[in-house]
Protein backbone atom coordinates (compact mmCIF):
# COMPACT_ATOMS: atom_id res chain seq x y z
CA UNK A 1 0.00 0.00 0.00
CA UNK A 2 0.98 3.67 -0.70
CA UNK A 3 2.27 5.54 2.42
CA UNK A 4 -0.20 7.84 4.14
CA UNK A 5 -0.79 11.36 2.54
CA UNK A 6 1.31 14.36 4.67
CA UNK A 7 -1.01 17.44 5.23
CA UNK A 8 0.31 20.65 3.43
CA UNK A 9 3.04 22.19 5.70
CA UNK A 10 5.32 25.15 4.31
CA UNK A 11 7.96 25.06 2.65
CA UNK A 12 11.29 24.21 4.22
CA UNK A 13 14.67 25.67 2.45
CA UNK A 14 16.56 22.84 1.63
CA UNK A 15 20.09 22.91 3.10
CA UNK A 16 23.39 20.95 2.04
CA UNK A 17 24.00 17.85 4.40
CA UNK A 18 26.64 14.90 4.04
CA UNK A 19 26.25 11.90 6.02
CA UNK A 20 24.44 8.64 6.26
CA UNK A 21 21.08 7.96 8.07
CA UNK A 22 20.11 4.40 9.18
CA UNK A 23 16.33 4.11 8.67
CA UNK A 24 14.29 1.30 9.45
CA UNK A 25 11.74 1.40 6.70
CA UNK A 26 8.39 0.61 7.75
CA UNK A 27 6.01 -1.73 6.12
CA UNK A 28 3.91 -0.75 3.13
CA UNK A 29 6.31 1.71 1.61
CA UNK A 30 8.70 1.70 -1.17
CA UNK A 31 12.28 2.75 -0.34
CA UNK A 32 11.76 5.99 -2.55
CA UNK A 33 9.11 7.13 -1.01
CA UNK A 34 10.92 6.33 2.58
CA UNK A 35 13.56 8.18 1.04
CA UNK A 36 11.88 11.54 -0.18
CA UNK A 37 10.29 11.62 3.31
CA UNK A 38 13.21 11.24 5.11
CA UNK A 39 14.73 13.74 2.97
CA UNK A 40 12.09 16.23 3.41
CA UNK A 41 12.32 16.08 7.38
CA UNK A 42 16.16 16.44 7.24
CA UNK A 43 16.11 19.54 4.43
CA UNK A 44 18.09 17.97 2.40
CA UNK A 45 19.27 19.20 -0.76
CA UNK A 46 21.18 15.94 -2.16
CA UNK A 47 20.05 11.85 -1.23
CA UNK A 48 19.84 8.43 -2.44
CA UNK A 49 19.20 5.05 -0.90
CA UNK A 50 21.75 2.37 -0.85
CA UNK A 51 19.55 -0.79 -2.21
CA UNK A 52 15.74 -1.42 -2.72
CA UNK A 53 13.47 -3.12 -0.26
CA UNK A 54 10.27 -4.20 -1.24
CA UNK A 55 7.32 -2.23 0.30
CA UNK A 56 6.52 -5.83 2.03
CA UNK A 57 9.72 -5.85 3.35
CA UNK A 58 11.00 -3.68 6.78
CA UNK A 59 14.28 -2.83 7.67
CA UNK A 60 17.93 -1.33 7.55
CA UNK A 61 17.86 0.74 4.69
CA UNK A 62 21.13 3.31 5.04
CA UNK A 63 20.31 6.49 3.08
CA UNK A 64 23.24 8.88 1.78
CA UNK A 65 23.40 12.61 1.88
CA UNK A 66 25.47 15.09 -0.12
CA UNK A 67 29.29 13.70 -0.13
CA UNK A 68 27.87 10.31 1.33
CA UNK A 69 26.34 9.64 -2.19
CA UNK A 70 29.72 9.30 -3.66
CA UNK A 71 30.42 5.72 -1.61
CA UNK A 72 26.49 4.60 -1.34
CA UNK A 73 27.70 1.87 -4.37
CA UNK A 74 29.94 0.45 -1.82
CA UNK A 75 26.76 -0.52 0.34
CA UNK A 76 25.05 -1.85 -2.77
CA UNK A 77 27.59 -4.32 -3.13
CA UNK A 78 27.94 -5.75 0.19
CA UNK A 79 26.71 -8.69 1.88
CA UNK A 80 23.08 -8.29 3.66
CA UNK A 81 21.45 -9.97 6.19
CA UNK A 82 17.49 -10.83 6.76
CA UNK A 83 15.06 -12.55 8.83
CA UNK A 84 12.78 -14.22 6.90
CA UNK A 85 9.37 -15.83 7.80
CA UNK A 86 8.16 -18.50 5.54
CA UNK A 87 4.79 -19.87 5.35
CA UNK A 88 5.21 -23.96 4.56
CA UNK A 89 2.93 -25.62 2.96
CA UNK A 90 1.54 -23.66 -0.62
CA UNK A 91 2.54 -21.26 -3.47
CA UNK A 92 2.56 -18.55 -4.20
CA UNK A 93 2.50 -16.61 -8.13
CA UNK A 94 4.46 -14.04 -6.53
CA UNK A 95 6.74 -15.89 -4.42
CA UNK A 96 5.16 -14.26 -1.41
CA UNK A 97 1.87 -12.97 -0.15
CA UNK A 98 0.54 -10.19 -2.44
CA UNK A 99 0.45 -13.38 -5.20
CA UNK A 100 -2.55 -16.01 -5.45
CA UNK A 101 -1.61 -18.78 -3.42
CA UNK A 102 -2.09 -22.43 -4.43
CA UNK A 103 -2.17 -24.90 -1.18
CA UNK A 104 0.78 -27.45 -1.61
CA UNK A 105 1.35 -30.52 0.63
CA UNK A 106 1.15 -30.30 4.38
CA UNK A 107 4.93 -30.20 5.67
CA UNK A 108 5.58 -33.48 6.82
CA UNK A 109 9.21 -33.53 7.88
CA UNK A 110 10.81 -33.38 11.17
CA UNK A 111 14.20 -31.71 12.52
CA UNK A 112 16.99 -32.93 11.02
CA UNK A 113 15.30 -33.10 7.59
CA UNK A 114 14.91 -29.56 7.76
CA UNK A 115 17.91 -28.90 8.86
CA UNK A 116 19.83 -30.84 6.21
CA UNK A 117 17.86 -28.97 3.45
CA UNK A 118 18.69 -25.35 4.83
CA UNK A 119 22.56 -26.54 5.12
CA UNK A 120 22.21 -27.19 1.20
CA UNK A 121 21.21 -23.86 0.44
CA UNK A 122 24.81 -22.48 2.12
CA UNK A 123 27.99 -21.10 -0.32
CA UNK A 124 27.52 -20.61 -4.37
CA UNK A 125 24.55 -21.50 -5.94
CA UNK A 126 22.79 -20.55 -9.02
CA UNK A 127 19.49 -18.38 -8.75
CA UNK A 128 16.52 -18.03 -11.15
CA UNK A 129 15.53 -14.35 -10.64
CA UNK A 130 11.72 -14.23 -10.07
CA UNK A 131 8.90 -12.88 -12.64
CA UNK A 132 7.71 -10.36 -10.20
CA UNK A 133 11.02 -8.46 -9.96
CA UNK A 134 12.31 -5.18 -12.05
CA UNK A 135 14.89 -6.93 -13.57
CA UNK A 136 15.08 -5.45 -17.51
CA UNK A 137 14.05 -8.43 -20.25
CA UNK A 138 14.15 -6.19 -23.70
CA UNK A 139 13.56 -3.22 -22.08
CA UNK A 140 10.81 -3.90 -19.96
CA UNK A 141 10.75 -4.92 -16.30
CA UNK A 142 9.77 -8.37 -15.72
CA UNK A 143 7.17 -7.62 -13.61
CA UNK A 144 4.90 -6.39 -16.62
CA UNK A 145 5.47 -9.22 -18.64
CA UNK A 146 4.34 -11.09 -15.23
CA UNK A 147 1.05 -9.42 -14.89
CA UNK A 148 0.37 -9.70 -18.64
CA UNK A 149 0.35 -13.62 -18.11
CA UNK A 150 3.44 -14.14 -19.74
CA UNK A 151 6.76 -15.93 -18.60
CA UNK A 152 10.07 -15.33 -20.29
CA UNK A 153 13.14 -17.29 -20.23
CA UNK A 154 15.67 -15.59 -17.34
CA UNK A 155 19.48 -16.45 -17.19
CA UNK A 156 20.55 -17.47 -13.59
CA UNK A 157 22.62 -15.35 -11.45
CA UNK A 158 25.69 -16.50 -9.12
CA UNK A 159 25.19 -15.71 -5.51
CA UNK A 160 26.25 -16.56 -2.02
CA UNK A 161 24.77 -17.79 0.93
CA UNK A 162 27.08 -17.27 4.16
CA UNK A 163 24.55 -18.87 6.63
CA UNK A 164 21.37 -19.83 6.81
CA UNK A 165 20.62 -20.64 10.21
CA UNK A 166 16.73 -21.88 11.77
CA UNK A 167 15.24 -19.10 14.11
CA UNK A 168 12.13 -20.97 14.71
CA UNK A 169 9.87 -23.23 13.48
CA UNK A 170 6.34 -24.45 14.07
CA UNK A 171 4.04 -26.34 11.94
CA UNK A 172 3.55 -24.23 8.86
CA UNK A 173 5.86 -21.24 10.01
CA UNK A 174 9.69 -21.08 9.79
CA UNK A 175 11.83 -18.25 10.48
CA UNK A 176 15.22 -18.25 9.22
CA UNK A 177 17.97 -15.89 9.29
CA UNK A 178 19.90 -15.38 6.44
CA UNK A 179 23.39 -13.66 5.28
CA UNK A 180 24.02 -13.23 1.89
CA UNK A 181 25.75 -12.18 -1.17
CA UNK A 182 24.08 -9.05 -2.72
CA UNK A 183 21.50 -9.28 -5.67
CA UNK A 184 20.11 -12.61 -3.82
CA UNK A 185 16.21 -12.43 -4.03
CA UNK A 186 14.79 -14.12 -0.77
CA UNK A 187 11.97 -14.19 -2.26
CA UNK A 188 13.33 -17.27 -4.18
CA UNK A 189 15.46 -18.83 -1.88
CA UNK A 190 11.98 -19.03 0.43
CA UNK A 191 10.38 -20.65 -2.73
CA UNK A 192 13.37 -23.07 -3.67
CA UNK A 193 13.11 -23.96 0.41
CA UNK A 194 10.08 -24.84 0.47
CA UNK A 195 10.19 -26.98 -3.15
CA UNK A 196 13.04 -28.95 -1.53
CA UNK A 197 11.25 -29.65 1.63
CA UNK A 198 8.52 -31.20 -0.18
CA UNK A 199 5.50 -29.07 0.04
CA UNK A 200 5.88 -25.94 -1.34
CA UNK A 201 6.30 -22.43 0.68
CA UNK A 202 6.23 -18.60 0.13
CA UNK A 203 7.73 -15.51 2.21
CA UNK A 204 5.19 -14.26 4.38
CA UNK A 205 7.37 -11.30 5.96
CA UNK A 206 11.20 -10.12 5.87
CA UNK A 207 13.32 -7.71 7.62
CA UNK A 208 16.80 -6.66 6.60
CA UNK A 209 19.15 -6.72 9.58
CA UNK A 210 22.23 -5.63 7.68
CA UNK A 211 24.12 -4.82 4.80
CA UNK A 212 27.85 -4.78 5.29
CA UNK A 213 29.30 -3.41 8.47
CA UNK A 214 26.05 -1.47 9.80
CA UNK A 215 22.98 -3.43 11.42
CA UNK A 216 19.75 -1.86 13.04
CA UNK A 217 21.27 -0.76 16.49
CA UNK A 218 21.15 3.05 15.73
CA UNK A 219 18.77 3.01 13.23
CA UNK A 220 15.30 5.29 13.29
CA UNK A 221 11.76 5.05 12.10
CA UNK A 222 10.20 7.24 10.38
CA UNK A 223 7.60 8.23 13.36
CA UNK A 224 10.62 9.13 15.84
CA UNK A 225 12.71 10.73 12.66
CA UNK A 226 8.95 13.02 12.60
CA UNK A 227 9.39 13.72 16.46
CA UNK A 228 12.60 14.90 17.20
CA UNK A 229 13.42 18.84 16.58
CA UNK A 230 16.23 19.62 13.75
CA UNK A 231 19.17 19.58 16.01
CA UNK A 232 18.15 15.67 17.14
CA UNK A 233 17.61 14.91 13.18
CA UNK A 234 20.85 16.25 12.82
CA UNK A 235 22.73 14.15 15.85
CA UNK A 236 21.52 10.92 13.60
CA UNK A 237 23.77 11.58 11.12
CA UNK A 238 26.41 9.27 10.95
CA UNK A 239 29.47 10.45 8.78
CA UNK A 240 29.98 9.08 5.34
CA UNK A 241 32.92 7.07 5.62
CA UNK A 242 30.82 4.51 8.46
CA UNK A 243 29.67 2.84 4.58
CA UNK A 244 33.64 1.95 4.49
CA UNK A 245 34.33 1.13 7.85
CA UNK A 246 35.39 -2.23 7.49
CA UNK A 247 38.12 -1.04 4.73
CA UNK A 248 41.53 -0.49 5.57
CA UNK A 249 42.39 2.40 6.79
CA UNK A 250 45.42 5.25 5.03
CA UNK A 251 46.03 8.23 7.48
CA UNK A 252 47.96 10.64 5.37
CA UNK A 253 50.54 13.82 6.97
CA UNK A 254 48.63 17.63 5.82
CA UNK A 255 51.31 18.16 3.17
CA UNK A 256 50.23 14.29 0.79
CA UNK A 257 46.50 15.11 2.29
CA UNK A 258 46.30 18.12 -0.23
CA UNK A 259 47.94 16.34 -3.16
CA UNK A 260 45.77 13.40 -2.55
CA UNK A 261 42.55 15.14 -2.95
CA UNK A 262 43.78 16.93 -6.30
CA UNK A 263 43.92 13.23 -7.90
CA UNK A 264 47.30 12.81 -7.90
CA UNK A 265 49.19 9.45 -7.13
CA UNK A 266 51.32 9.17 -4.16
CA UNK A 267 53.54 6.64 -3.17
CA UNK A 268 53.09 5.01 -0.34
CA UNK A 269 55.10 2.14 1.89
CA UNK A 270 52.27 -0.24 2.12
CA UNK A 271 50.96 -3.39 0.25
CA UNK A 272 48.60 -3.66 -2.55
CA UNK A 273 44.78 -3.44 -1.51
CA UNK A 274 41.52 -3.23 -3.65
CA UNK A 275 39.82 -0.60 -1.94
CA UNK A 276 41.38 1.84 1.15
CA UNK A 277 39.28 5.13 3.10
CA UNK A 278 41.79 7.63 2.90
CA UNK A 279 42.66 10.27 6.65
CA UNK A 280 43.93 13.79 6.40
CA UNK A 281 46.12 13.42 10.00
CA UNK A 282 45.57 16.69 11.56
CA UNK A 283 42.49 17.14 12.04
CA UNK A 284 41.69 14.05 11.13
CA UNK A 285 39.33 13.93 8.45
CA UNK A 286 38.02 11.63 5.70
CA UNK A 287 39.44 12.17 1.93
CA UNK A 288 37.56 9.64 0.10
CA UNK A 289 38.74 5.98 -1.16
CA UNK A 290 41.38 4.51 -3.22
CA UNK A 291 43.21 1.35 -4.07
CA UNK A 292 47.07 1.02 -3.90
CA UNK A 293 48.66 -0.72 -6.83
CA UNK A 294 52.33 -1.22 -7.24
CA UNK A 295 53.02 1.36 -3.92
CA UNK A 296 50.60 3.78 -5.51
CA UNK A 297 48.08 5.12 -3.58
CA UNK A 298 45.42 5.78 -6.17
CA UNK A 299 42.24 7.76 -5.76
CA UNK A 300 38.87 6.75 -6.93
CA UNK A 301 36.19 9.02 -4.99
CA UNK A 302 37.17 12.20 -3.61
CA UNK A 303 35.88 14.93 -1.62
CA UNK A 304 35.76 18.35 -2.03
CA UNK A 305 38.05 20.27 0.31
CA UNK A 306 34.79 22.03 1.22
CA UNK A 307 32.53 18.41 1.46
CA UNK A 308 35.60 17.60 3.96
CA UNK A 309 35.71 20.48 6.11
CA UNK A 310 31.39 20.21 6.77
CA UNK A 311 31.66 16.25 6.98
CA UNK A 312 30.13 15.44 10.19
Amino acid sequence: MAPPASPASPRQPRRVLHGVLLLDKPLGWTSNDALQKAKGMMRASKAGHTGTLDPLATGLLPLCFGAATKFSQVSLDADKRYIATLQLGGRSSTLDGEGDIVPGTPPAFDRVTLEAVCARFVGPQDQRPPMFSALKKDGRALYEYARAGIDVARDTRRITVHRLDIVSWNDCRLVIDVACSKGTYIRSLAADLGDALGCGAWLQALRRTGTGGLGLDGAVTLDELAALDDPGRLARLLPPDVLLADWPAVTLPDDEAGRFLTGLRRRVALADAPAVRVYAERPRAFLGSAHITGGELIADRLLSPLEVQSTP
